[in-house]
């Protein structure tokens, strides 16, 4: 991660824990989570994966599409049965291909989707299960149907939603209980504010992903100048503020460096002023 010109760095206390904690339903996790769409089956990927577990981090967040299936089958083979339990979230409905992305939003395929989820995270049941994208071509309750029929099925404990409008949440809800929304944010981004505050209202755990803007945060002059002043790097800010943005919000920021994974976690311990806050917001 840059540092700020001019400050060495300091490292504030280091533990998930510090970043307090937020409810999936009946389940509490620390609000400083894991991404893991970059995570393959190396040995670098394992030290990363159980040195997040040894920092108290209990929320990892991963999908079927994520580097083909190897994020799955590397978290599976490497932190089922952590002590302590972490909570292992992951999504279906997309495809990829040759040629980039598509969506599959069809009963069949989340059906399969799932089931290979599960094999490849080595469980009896998926702790939260997130609709990864609305398919165009099939209606939303359609896809929630099947979600809530694993659910009672005892397949699935929990159901998100991802890259979603109100309207669709809306529409989800009145077939299944909603626990999580996944959409794109972060200081420089913040197009679905009306997503987080519909989540902020209906008690719904807001997962924003990008939480560091792809690693670019250099629209910010603001926030290169107080993270100067804090003696911390601008993505430890960035993710401080999104901690204090809302106490619903979960950040899963992802890497593949411990260095890097440590310094996020320690964001959670800086002392962001009012002022500076209200700076970074406006």
């Amino acid at each position: 991660m840059e540092k700020p010109r001019g400050a060495e760095v300091r490292t504030p206390a280091i533990s998930a824990d510090r970043a307090g904690s937020v409810r999936l339903g009946d389940r509490s996790v620390h609000r400083l989570g894991l991404g893991t769409n970059r995570i393959t089956g190396t040995e670098e990927s394992r030290a990363l994966l159980r040195r997040a577990v040894e920092l108290g981090v209990d929320f990892i967040d991963t999908a079927d599409v994520y580097q083909s299936n190897a994020s799955e089958q590397t978290i599976g083979t490497t932190v089922r049965g952590s002590v302590g339990g972490v909570l292992i979230a992951t999504k279906g409905g997309m495809l990829r291909g040759p040629s980039g992305f598509g969506v599959n939003g069809h009963p069949d395929h989340l059906r399969q989707a799932i089931e290979g989820s599960l094999q490849r995270l080595g469980v009896e049941v998926l702790e939260l299960y997130q609709l990864h994208r609305v398919d165009p071509a099939v209606p939303i309750e359609t896809s929630l149907g099947v979600l809530e029929e694993m659910r009672t099925a005892g397949r699935i404990r929990r159901i998100g939603l991802c890259n979603v409008t109100v309207e669709e949440i809306e529409r989800a809800r009145r077939v299944t209980s909603i626990v999580s929304v996944q959409n794109q944010y972060n200081l420089l981004e913040r197009e679905h504010e009306s997503v987080l505050e519909y989540c902020e209202e209906h008690s719904i755990v807001f997962i924003p992903w990008t939480p560091l803007g792809r690693g670019d945060l250099s629209g910010s002059k603001a926030l290169a100048e107080i993270a100067q002043h804090y003696g911390v790097t601008t993505h430890q800010l960035a993710l401080r503020w999104l901690l204090r943005r809302s106490p619903m919000i979960l950040p899963i920021p992802g890497t593949l460096s411990v260095p890097h994974l440590e310094e996020n976690l320690a964001s959670a311990a800086i002392d962001l002023r009012e002022d500076d806050f209200q700076r970074l917001s406006a």
